[in-house]
């Protein structure tokens, strides 16, 4: 698959087929996620995978969060943003990244970005692989409930979470921003 095809085309999938994703697959996109880019070298990221019961559990704290943060919802969306965060909108995998916690901010700031890289390389793997994946920070809104659940020392940062699976919907391509770059690119000499 070329390159700005899977940049262009990758899409936020919120409901996914039920079937499991062979750990070979998973591995993979790990693995890319791990020849991320990172401060220092330091590739201090961690990613946790998680299925079965511990992925049950992780979708009803996050649906009990959502309940608080979707109260002014029109009722329709809010029941559907609900249904997805209780099970992840279906998919098998759920998967957790990590960095190391530091109170140094500028420390702190290099760790996001390099964990950011390498889920991004990730969720660009997972969609060459055919699967689908959304980026996700709103589980964070319990994010005591999810280091109980997944065991996370306070010496770990969670960074972001994503569902991973095969997509059972085709997502429309959101319109961007300045397309033409006018506004946000701007060229100095």
């Amino acid at each position: 698959m070329d390159f700005y095809e899977v940049v262009y085309q990758r899409r936020a999938i919120r409901k996914y087929k039920p079937d499991a994703v062979p750990r070979e697959v998973l591995h993979k996109i790990l693995d890319a996620a791990n020849w991320a880019p990172s401060g220092m070298n330091l590739q201090q990221w961690e990613f946790i995978v998680v299925t079965g019961e511990k992925k049950k559990q992780l979708g009803e704290s996050y649906r009990q969060a959502a309940e608080s943060f979707t109260r002014d919802w029109e009722e329709k969306r809010r029941q559907a943003f609900l249904e997805f965060a209780q099970n992840y909108g279906g998919a098998p995998v759920v998967i957790v990244a990590l960095t190391d916690a530091t109170d140094d901010p500028g420390v702190r700031k290099m760790h996001l970005e390099s964990v950011s890289a390498a889920f991004e390389n990730l969720l660009l793997a997972a969609y060459a692989e055919g699967l689908g994946t959304c980026w996700m920070t709103g589980p964070l809104q319990d994010e005591a409930s999810m280091r109980r659940i997944l065991d996370i020392p306070p010496e770990k940062e969670i960074v972001a979470v994503t569902p991973v699976g095969y997509p059972d919907m085709v997502a429309k391509a959101p319109s961007r921003k300045d397309p033409d770059l006018t506004s946000k690119v701007r060229w100095v000499e």
